[in-house]
């Protein structure tokens, strides 16, 4: 790859604007839910994936019922996207008051990350 087009790649990625919001794993046989934070909802799904692939997640029982179930078991989604402006700007107690709503409305409903 030319010096060139990898420094522009490079840019490009360092000035993107990831969707941030509030994730979801759904386990469609027993009805658990699971909500978390992400400030990159795509990244956050893949690494969540690949951690419940390998048992390497530490959420005990979102990684059981994802070994029961499997990936086909659970729907991933996101349940709510956070519209801010300036990517580099710490939107962490935003994405943390959000959650807690949802939380709050889903009784049920338990964190992915402890």
């Amino acid at each position: 790859m030319e010096i060139s087009r990898r420094k522009q790649l490079l840019a490009e990625y360092a000035n993107r604007k990831p969707e941030m919001g509030i994730i979801s794993l759904a386990c469609e046989a027993t009805g658990d839910v699971f909500l978390g934070t992400s400030n990159d909802t795509k990244a956050s799904l893949n690494g969540l994936r690949f951690k419940l692939e390998t048992g390497s997640h530490p959420n005990r029982s979102l990684r059981e019922l994802w070994q029961q179930y499997g990936e086909a078991g659970f729907t991933l989604s996101v349940v709510e996207v956070l519209d801010y402006e300036d990517a580099k700007a710490d939107y962490t107690q935003e994405l943390e008051e959000m959650l807690e709503q949802h939380l709050e409305e889903n009784k049920e409903a338990r964190r992915i990350w402890k």
